[in-house]
């Protein structure tokens, strides 16, 4: 005779998934992102890191004052925007391995190009403006990790933004006006803040389609380049306000 007291333990077809199963996969879900973000935290640290040093070993060595004119400064100045854009566009072609070198060779020549600011900025400015940068930066891509705020609408209007900051430089070349530039460096500031906080949250959501996969290395690097994009953008627009001219 059927005992219907008895209390069948079994998790049988069609059961609801026991709570305990979902806060497990939670959690797991949760490690694998910190530890995904905190893998490119690192990558791009390094990499900022990487270019102060070469930046002011190459002012202090007198190399600086080779890069602030004739063919070099153009060498200089264009070797990174290419290293930008084979980057992102041959993610897909480059192993791994290539990527990891083509991020710190960027991040070398990026310090080749920024030695010179040594040559228009005092050191201690140029210090204080880095660490007021770190600061401005933590805060931010910390409020674009916790936020429950969707910020993907940001995205398209930030990129704009920027498209519209290098015209504006292009124009400033030929114009030199002091307005010009003030409000080109304000408005920059303001976008390379809300990039910061914008794409922090881009590779916070994008873990979730990544993990497990052939491409979540690569993924590291790249989203190291964005945000190490944003800290310099951010800190070299930032400069033209705080900077004490030698």
């Amino acid at each position: 005779m059927a005992n219907w007291n008895d209390t069948d333990q079994r998790q049988g077809f069609g059961s609801v998934p026991r709570a305990g199963d979902a806060v497990a996969r939670q959690e797991t879900f949760d490690a694998g992102l910190r530890a995904h973000m905190l893998k490119i935290y690192n990558y791009m640290a390094s990499g900022v890191l990487l270019t102060g040093l070469v930046a002011m070993l190459t002012a202090r060595s007198g190399l600086a004052l080779t890069f602030a004119s004739g063919p070099l400064m153009w060498i200089v100045a264009l070797a990174p925007l290419g290293f930008v854009f084979a980057m992102s566009f041959g993610v897909n072609k480059f192993s791994q391995a290539t990527l990891q070198l083509m991020f710190w060779a960027f991040a070398t020549v990026m310090g080749l190009s920024l030695s010179t600011i040594f040559l228009v900025y005092t050191g201690e400015s140029i210090a204080a403006t880095f660490f007021a940068t770190a600061g401005a930066f933590a805060g931010l891509s910390l409020f674009g990790y916790t936020t429950k705020k969707n910020l993907q609408g940001m995205g398209t209007f930030l990129v704009m933004g920027v498209i519209g900051l290098i015209i504006a430089s292009v124009i400033n070349i030929f114009l030199q006006s002091s307005t010009l530039t003030l409000a080109v460096s304000f408005i920059g500031v303001l976008i390379f803040a809300g990039l910061t906080a914008y794409d922090t949250q881009r590779l916070k959501r994008e873990y979730q389609y990544l993990r497990g996969t052939e491409f979540a290395g690569k993924a590291v690097i790249m989203g190291a380049l964005s945000l190490y994009l944003d800290f310099i953008n951010m800190f070299l627009f930032l400069l033209r306000f705080m900077g004490s001219r030698e």
